[in-house]
C-alpha cells in the first residue's frame, strides 16, 4: 500500500520511519510512504502557503491552490485516484474497525492542517475523508498522519514479533473488542507487590479465565458501551456474565 503524506513539515516524520518495531513495514515497502510539500507548488518568490482569514480573526489559513496543486502532483506520482483523508475535528473518530479497512487498503493521500485551518474550498472540492483523533486540537496533522501510519503498519504480516500480538489488543474485534488485560513480568515481587497467582501457576486455563476475566471487567469500569457491543454480538458467554455480575 501507499501512503503521500501533504505537509508543510516532512522531516518530522524522519525519526518515525525508522525507529521501533513499524520500521519493518516502511523498510520493506509494505507500507510506501511518499511526502509532498505544499510550498513546493506555490506560486512568488516568497512560495506562500497561507493567508489571512475572510472577514477576519485570528491566525493564517491555508490557500487552496497550492494545497490542490501539490495534491494533483501526489495523485499523478500514484497513477491511480486514491482517498484524501484530512485530519479534523469534525472528521470521524479513529477507531480499530477503521484502522483495519485501512490496513487492507490500497493507502491515501493524508493531508496535514496546519496554522487556522484550510480554506474549505479545498475541503469541499477534493477531500475525501476527515479523521479525529479525538476531542483536542492539534498544531497540526502530522501528528494524527504518524497516528494513522503507525497504526497500519502494525497490522501488517511480519512486522510485529508476534502474530497473534495485535489480536490481543484493545478493540480487536477478533478476540472480544474489549480493553486488554493488565500485563507483568520479572521479577515476581516489585515494590511491595506481587504479579497475581494465576499468572504463575502454569495453569493455561487458570491463566486465560484470569486474563478474560481482568477484560471484562477494566471494560465494564472504563467503556462500558465495549461490553454491551460485545454482549448484542454474542461474544459473552454464561461465565462471562457470572463475571460481570460479581464485580457489579
Amino acid at each position: 500500500m501507499r501512503f503521500d503524506v501533504i505537509t508543510l513539515f516532512p522531516e518530522l516524520f524522519a525519526p518515525f520511519l525508522i525507529t521501533g518495531v513499524t520500521r519493518r513495514a516502511y523498510e520493506s515497502g509494505q507500507v510506501d510512504v511518499h511526502f509532498w510539500n505544499p510550498r513546493d507548488f506555490a506560486a512568488g518568490n516568497y512560495r506562500r502557503v497561507d493567508d489571512r482569514p475572510f472577514g477576519g480573526g485570528p491566525g493564517m489559513v491555508m490557500m487552496a491552490e497550492p494545497l490542490s496543486a501539490c495534491l494533483d502532483a501526489a495523485l499523478a506520482a500514484r497513477g491511480a485516484t486514491a482517498p484524501v483523508v484530512l485530519f479534523s475535528p469534525i472528521g470521524e473518530v479513529l477507531r480499530h474497525a477503521a484502522v483495519a479497512d485501512w490496513a487492507a487498503g490500497a493507502g491515501a493521500v493524508l493531508v496535514c492542517g496546519r496554522y487556522e485551518g484550510i480554506d474549505q474550498r479545498f475541503i469541499d472540492a477534493r477531500v475525501t475523508h476527515q479523521i479525529s483523533l479525538g476531542d483536542f486540537v492539534l498544531s497540526g496533522g502530522e501528528v494524527a498522519a504518524m497516528a494513522l501510519l503507525d497504526a497500519v503498519a502494525r497490522l501488517q504480516p511480519g512486522v510485529l514479533g508476534d502474530e497473534a500480538s495485535h489480536v490481543q489488543d484493545s478493540f480487536n474485534p477478533v478476540l472480544d473488542g474489549l480493553l486488554d488485560c493488565p500485563h507483568y513480568t520479572r521479577p515476581e515481587q516489585w515494590n511491595g507487590q506481587s504479579v497475581p497467582a494465576p499468572l504463575l501457576s502454569g495453569h493455561h486455563a487458570q491463566i486465560e479465565r484470569w486474563r478474560r476475566d481482568q477484560r471484562l471487567a477494566i471494560s465494564a469500569a472504563r467503556r462500558p458501551e465495549l461490553v454491551a457491543v460485545a454482549r448484542a454480538q454474542g461474544r459473552l458467554d454464561k461465565i462471562d456474565e457470572k463475571s460481570l455480575a460479581k464485580k457489579l
